[in-house]
């Protein structure tokens, strides 16, 4: 409490205001550590979380090629039926892209994500994982995740 004797300021009133004065000239901001700690902090999330966002993206690519190898079959049967072609006959590349959507990069060049080139096909005979697209993205697949396109 502080007591009053009629407008002149007592020692310990000096002192309080003095203290006062220094404390909110005090200049509000971030030390360098907390700024260093911070980035330490957003580093260690990045190191746990970009490994898993790459491996999922591969996973990613890995399905968009099997999902190409079943629009492939699909249109190489389409064809076979519409042109009459027999078991084991030659399908190529421009025949069967025919069947695909328009506009799509499978349609475009006949090629996986990669630029690997699916061929040629027969009617009745699975289409094949290019080779380079296989090790490519063999640290997300094994050969069971292929099957039935091996």
């Amino acid at each position: 409490m502080r007591k009053q004797t009629g407008g002149a300021e007592t020692k310990i009133d000096k002192r309080i205001n003095k203290m006062l004065n220094k404390l909110n000239k005090r200049k509000s901001g971030f030390t360098l550590v907390e700024i260093m700690i911070v980035v330490a902090i957003i580093a260690l999330l990045a190191a746990i979380a970009v490994p898993g966002f790459l491996r999922a993206r591969k996973r990613s690519q890995a399905s968009k090629v099997l999902n190409d190898l079943r629009l492939i079959d699909s249109a190489v049967d389409q064809y076979a039926i519409e042109t009459n072609k027999a078991t084991g006959a030659a399908v190529a590349t421009l025949d069967w892209t025919n069947y695909l959507k328009k506009g799509t990069n499978l349609y475009t060049t006949g090629a996986d994500l990669f630029g690997n080139g699916y061929g040629g096909q027969s009617v009745d005979t699975l289409p094949k994982v290019p080779q380079a697209t296989r090790t490519s993205l063999s640290d997300v697949t094994d050969s069971s995740f292929w099957s039935p396109y091996n």
